[in-house]
């Protein structure tokens, strides 16, 4: 996430469904009877035997292979959604789990009114806490066994775009959507003291996407659109080896693209706003870091217009909340590399940060020419969102250790730098890692011991 928080132009849009909840207002369980038979099944294939068995283990996992279906039906005018979703889920954490966490953060900012959700269609008692779905499996998935969880929850998009709500808001013309699929992942704590990430999920293989609207819309989202209806209102996208599932709207969206190899960068902006600068931003961006970083993967790079806030990434997607920003460029860049340090290698974004915020910053600076230094003090860079300041966050994390990384650059040399860098993605593409796994592979690719000299002081807790 880039820190410049831009102003946005004025202009409102909106979505609906009757008997929502206040965005404010607790979780709520809509107690509306579940049919045996509801739970929606992959055209084409039979339900999976039911491999739940009796008992209980007090453990989850994120070492999941989890492909997603899902509904999202947004009604225009109220700023309603309604989810309808299914995760295939296959138990590949090596031990017998009972339960499975799964994010979005409707929870927190949506007012989420969730109806009963079923395992293997049953329903089970699961509970929202903070911004996670705790769904008890009624027994014992052992390992290698595999499991249907149906989540059905109706929810309001946020009026504004201040504090969090940019992440789940429909403001200034624009309705954006940040982790609404309820995802695998684990309870994590989404108040913090500043606008670090609270999230940590792990690759899906396959998500598919309905989206129907009440009127016609244009759509930025993650995955490619595979269908559209004859009305337009009706709109089908897939996504493969992604971690999250973004969705990005508005009526009046407009687009631009230019080719870069074999990846088509397509930019989403609202009329009036310098959509060519924002699409010259992403071309150079992405051609500079994929040369240092390693191949992208994907066929399509998406850079959107959003409804404010911060700058903010997902796998194939950056959202830009300001295209006439001084700091457009830097912000395109840092949201870019995002595509690299938490896109393609994944990460505890709440509990280290440092491993996709300076890695991103150091190459989005590099390739800028921005290198500064930093207006905090000196601090350690090893602590998790929770422990950094608002004022601090940003100047510590991203340009302390972004800075540090680039320190490390100049003593191995840029060839090894960069060199070292690619070799990481490679080996963790697609996988979770961890801040001590980077500054491995750059101490693995220097003899000089730079854990000794340079990694240590900076990270009492990992060495």
């Amino acid at each position: 996430m880039a820190r410049v928080r831009p102003l946005v132009a004025a202009g409102m849009f909106a979505v609906v469904l009757a008997g929502l909840a206040s965005p404010a207002g607790p979780a709520r369980v809509d107690a509306a009877p579940v049919r045996a038979d509801a739970a929606p099944v992959r055209a084409g294939t039979a339900a999976p035997a039911a491999a739940i068995v009796p008992g209980s283990v007090n453990r989850t996992s994120l070492d999941l292979d989890a492909t997603y279906r899902a509904t999202l039906k947004l009604t225009w005018d109220t700023r309603a959604i309604w989810v309808d979703s299914t995760a295939t889920v296959r138990n590949t954490s090596g031990g017998p789990m009972d339960r499975i966490e799964l994010n979005t953060i409707a929870a927190r900012l949506g007012g989420i009114r969730l109806r009963p959700v079923t395992v293997d269609r049953t329903a089970v008692a699961a509970r929202v806490n903070d911004q996670t779905i705790v769904v008890p499996l009624g027994g014992v998935l052992p390992a290698g066994a595999t499991t249907v969880i149906r989540v059905r929850y109706s929810a309001r998009l946020r009026a504004g775009t201040a504090g969090s709500d940019w992440l789940f808001a429909r403001a200034n013309g624009i309705a954006d959507l940040y982790r609404w699929l309820p995802w695998v992942s684990r309870r994590i704590a989404f108040d913090r003291p500043n606008h670090g990430d609270p999230f940590e999920t792990p690759t899906s293989s396959s998500v598919r996407v309905t989206v129907v609207a009440d009127r016609r819309l244009v759509l930025a989202t993650t995955g490619d659109r595979v269908s559209v209806s004859a009305d337009g209102l009706t709109q089908v996208f897939e996504a493969h080896a992604v971690r999250d599932f973004t969705v990005t709207a508005a009526a009046d969206y407009r687009t631009i693209a230019r080719r870069v190899g074999g990846t088509m960068i397509r930019a989403w902006y609202r009329p009036g706003a310098n959509g060519s600068a924002l699409l010259d931003a992403a071309v150079f961006a992405f051609t500079a870091l994929q040369a240092r970083l390693g191949p992208y993967g994907y066929d399509t790079f998406r850079v959107v217009q959003s409804a404010g806030g911060f700058g903010m990434e997902s796998p194939e997607l950056i959202w830009i909340p300001s295209l006439s920003s001084p700091n457009l460029r830097y912000q395109v860049a840092h949201e870019t590399a995002h595509q690299w340090f938490y896109g393609i290698v994944g990460n505890d974004q709440a509990t280290q940060p440092f491993a996709d915020e300076a890695a991103a910053d150091v190459a989005a600076r590099f390739v800028m020419g921005l290198h500064r230094a930093s207006h905090c003090p000196a601090a350690r860079l090893d602590r998790s969102i929770y422990d950094y300041s608002e004022a601090c966050y940003f100047e510590t994390i991203y340009v302390q250790g972004g800075n540090l990384l680039d320190t490390a650059r100049r003593r191995m040399g840029s060839t090894a730098f960069w060199a070292a860098l690619r070799g990481y993605v490679a080996a963790h593409r697609g996988r979770l890692s961890s801040t001590r796994a980077l500054l491995d592979a750059l101490d693995d690719a220097t003899p000089l011991d730079l854990g000794a000299t340079l990694f240590a002081v900076r990270f009492p807790g990992l060495y």
